[in-house]
């Protein structure tokens, strides 16, 4: 499979549809690879909660299953954000893929062989769960790669899509291995889900990406990508909004085994209402393209909010098991309307140097937002009933829709996040070398007095994209002796780092450029200096 980005004629053509990324041959294996790799995890989980059952069936082992499927999420999220911006993306995933197909397969054959213990089992099923976490980010961060620009909308939905049929038709496959042949029969077919994947991610031929400077050190990229999500304010208003909604959103899926033992529905019910759920996000998925075309994004998540939030309310009220089915069907919907949107937002707000660190940060705030709130949400329905904590979690989604006036989503559509590429390289003379160590950036502007209030407002926010682009400290000060002139000064980590910092730039910082050039004395703008940390050659003599 050739992994060049669609010719121009494609970007060109009617992008509205829902399926109308799938018509891209790469994007439509990788789609379905993607499916296959997360259906293997849904049929893994269900074999290993089977099995526990019969090698410990207490409810702490039975929930710490759960809990070793996504507690590498919590601790592995960030790291593989940064492995999928500073390694090459298919290989990751080749690499991620083969190691779940290993553990996987190492899982099958000891429960064949009656060796599998409880904690063994833990174990492996913990490894299955790295896996997952480190693929995820290069996952998504590929998409863009993959469709034209007036696709990624509907191209990022087809990954809800994929999540939502996994999550329906996983468990089924994986009830029906082990009603058939046992819980290592699930474990087989998981590791045939992950050939599946390995073998699709092999065949995908990427064009590498060239690069001027060194990747980054491992750590330094986890530490600069949460810094851009902290700096960056459109990544910030969807992680405020996702939490918003995930926490509280949480607690229809947490309590749904409870509405289905209230409803005396018994296990098959409970399968019903993830089926149901997961068939209604498919329908949504599909409407999603005519909703986008009316609405905005932050009114269709919104929209997506309230209507969850009914969903939510309904379903610790409804009399019957069929009249909850319905509600299902809307909360899918609403849930990949609300998901989607965050997600397709999240490709958007980031350029392609940190994008997989970007999603990471969501990713995590989704899995610690859904982990933590579930939690809370089983305490509060043993004290104040299922009915009335469904009722409060309803309420605090509608309220959190409020949410939307302050974090708006909106601004990501007009970013252009392409590389400037039109700052002047910082000279070096041929006779220094740059040793390991911090350098120190000094910027000198002329502004008269009467407008240096204006040009201050304009610096601080000019310094918050300097530390969103990896700076270590930043500040602005004035000239004791000379009023008409303001220093910036920041650090970097090092040469490299900075070099780093003249590419990530983007074009759409240029318009705060200019207001900042329009106020100074001297148009061509500031006088800049570079400092390198100096240490001496050998220790001092004491």
């Amino acid at each position: 499979m050739d992994g060049r980005p669609p010719p121009p004629a494609a970007a060109a053509a009617e992008t509205g549809g829902a399926l109308a990324p799938l018509r891209h041959t790469v994007f439509r294996w990788l789609w379905l690879a993607s499916l296959a790799s997360q259906m293997g995890t849904w049929v893994q989980n269900v074999g290993a909660v089977d099995l526990m059952t019969l090698l410990a069936p207490t409810p702490l082992m039975l929930a710490l299953v759960q809990t070793a499927t996504t507690l590498p999420g919590l601790f592995l999220g960030l790291p593989a954000g940064a492995l999928a911006d500073i390694v090459d993306r298919r290989r990751l995933l080749v690499a991620a893929a083969a190691w779940m197909l290993l553990v996987s397969l190492l899982l099958a054959m000891t429960t064949f062989a009656h060796l599998t213990s409880s904690w063994w089992l833990l174990a492996l099923t913990f490894g299955v769960g790295m896996g997952s976490v480190v693929g995820l980010p290069a996952w998504q961060a590929i998409t863009p790669e993959l469709v034209p620009s007036g696709e990624l909308q509907p191209a990022v939905t087809l990954t809800s899509v994929a999540v939502n049929l996994a999550r329906a038709v996983g468990p089924a496959a994986g009830g029906l291995a082990v009603a058939l042949a046992g819980a290592g029969a699930s474990f087989a077919l998981t590791a045939a889900c992950f050939a599946f994947t390995t073998a699709v991610v092999l065949r995908w031929h990427r064009d590498a990406e060239a690069a001027d400077l060194p990747a980054e050190r491992a750590l330094a990229a986890v530490r600069t990508g949460f810094r851009y999500s902290l700096m960056a304010a459109p990544v910030r208003a969807i992680l405020v909004r996702s939490t918003g909604f995930i926490a509280f959103a949480s607690a229809l899926w947490a309590l749904m085994p409870v509405v289905s033992r209230e409803l005396h529905t018994g296990s098959a019910g409970y399968s019903g209402m993830l089926a149901t759920l997961g068939a209604g996000a498919v329908a949504g998925a599909l409407l999603l393209p005519r909703v986008r075309r009316r609405l905005r994004p932050d009114a269709v998540a919104v929209a997506g909010t309230l209507l969850f939030a009914a969903a939510t309310l309904g379903a610790g009220v409804v009399p019957s098991y069929w009249a909850l089915l319905p509600l299902m069907l809307a909360a899918g919907a609403a849930w990949v309307a609300a998901i989607s949107t965050f997600n397709v937002t999240a490709q958007r707000a980031a350029p392609a140097w940190v994008r997989g660190r970007v999603i990471a940060s969501y990713q995590v705030t989704y899995l610690g937002s859904m982990a933590l709130g579930s939690a809370a949400w089983g305490v509060l329905a043993g004290r104040l009933g299922l009915a009335s904590t469904l009722a409060v979690a309803a309420a605090l989604l509608a309220a959190g829709a409020v949410l939307a006036v302050r974090w708006r989503l909106g601004p990501v559509e007009g970013l252009d996040l392409r590389p400037r590429r039109d700052w002047a390289e910082p000279v070096l003379a041929e006779s220094v070398e740059p040793r390991g160590g911090p350098v120190l950036v000094t910027l000198e502007y002329r502004v008269q007095p009467e407008r240096q209030e204006e040009f201050l407002q304009l610096l601080h926010r000019y310094g918050r994209l300097r530390r969103r682009d990896g700076a270590l400290r930043w500040g602005a000060y004035r000239d004791s002796a000379r009023p008409d002139v303001l220093v910036e000064t920041f650090l970097a980590d090092s040469w490299d780092d900075h070099l780093r910092q003249h590419e990530r730039m983007t074009v759409s910082d240029r318009a705060l450029d200019r207001r900042l050039r329009a106020l100074q004395e001297d148009e061509s703008g500031p006088v800049v200096k570079h400092y390198l940390y100096a240490r001496p050659a050998r220790r001092p003599v004491s």
